[in-house]
C-alpha cells in the first residue's frame, strides 16, 4: 500500500513533509492521484507531490 506525500520540490534540506489526508492506496492508484496533483501546478513550484510507502517517515522542517 501507499500514501502521497507533499514535499519540498527543490531538494531542500528540511522539506516540511506532510502526508496527503486521502486513505492508503494501491502503488499505481498513488501514482496516479500524484500525478494529477503536480500536473495542476508550474514545474518550478515549491512544492512537489510523491509516492511513498505506508510506513513512511515524514521528513521534518526547520527547526530553529
Amino acid at each position: 500500500m501507499a500514501r502521497i506525500v507533499e514535499t519540498d520540490n527543490h531538494g531542500g534540506d528540511y522539506p516540511d513533509e506532510k502526508f496527503v489526508d486521502l486513505p492508503t492506496m494501491s502503488q499505481p492508484h498513488a501514482r496516479r492521484v500524484a500525478n494529477a496533483i503536480n500536473a495542476s501546478f508550474p514545474k518550478d513550484w515549491g512544492r512537489f507531490w510523491k509516492v511513498v510507502a505506508d510506513d513512511y517517515e515524514l521528513q521534518p522542517g526547520f527547526e530553529p
